[in-house]
């Protein structure tokens, strides 16, 4: 079922073919590090897709989808809904290394913030990142405000939450 589009992407709910290119991306040592988190192996990449792929995926808060281009329909990466440990809702994508440096993370941001807003109706949005992580951090500043840094024990780095109020955005 597709969710939303933006110029070049659709996000949809992720499905069992997604497999391969699902692994490609969270077996990426690359694509991890951003993250950061540890690089999985093919069986581990397959149980985390078929959690999302569960029934169980529409009951919960976290809400995570592909991102496939529009034109061909090859999946780039997924994006999700999720709460912050303060419990506000936060917005959180990863792609595919070879999707780098071509604008898909800003229009996925985007995508993202409007959906949020327009169809979830929620009021204020965030969006943690690895201070280390500057591909994200710049794009998070074309849309939000930073508000705090942190250190995240469960990732062991520092993060940024970044936040913006629906009434800036519209």
């Amino acid at each position: 079922m597709k969710r939303f589009e933006t110029d070049r992407l659709v996000v949809r709910n992720l499905k069992e073919a997604d497999s391969d290119d699902y692994f490609d991306m969270m077996g990426n040592p690359k694509v991890m590090n951003m993250v950061p988190r540890k690089v999985m192996k093919r069986e581990e990449s397959d149980n985390h897709l078929n959690d999302f792929l569960s029934p169980s995926q529409n009951q919960s808060e976290t809400k995570v989808w592909g991102i496939e281009l529009k034109k061909g329909s090859e999946f780039i990466g997924l994006c999700a809904f999720l709460k912050n440990n303060v419990t506000e809702d936060e917005i959180g994508y990863r792609l595919r290394e070879k999707f780098w440096r071509k604008g898909f993370g800003t229009e996925i941001a985007k995508g993202l913030i409007t959906y949020g807003f327009e169809q979830l109706k929620m009021e204020k949005i965030t969006a943690d990142v690895d201070t280390r992580n500057q591909n994200s951090v710049k794009i998070l500043e074309k849309f939000m405000s930073s508000n705090i840094e942190f250190f995240n024990e469960s990732d062991n780095c520092i993060d940024r939450r970044y936040e913006i109020l629906k009434n800036d955005w519209l």
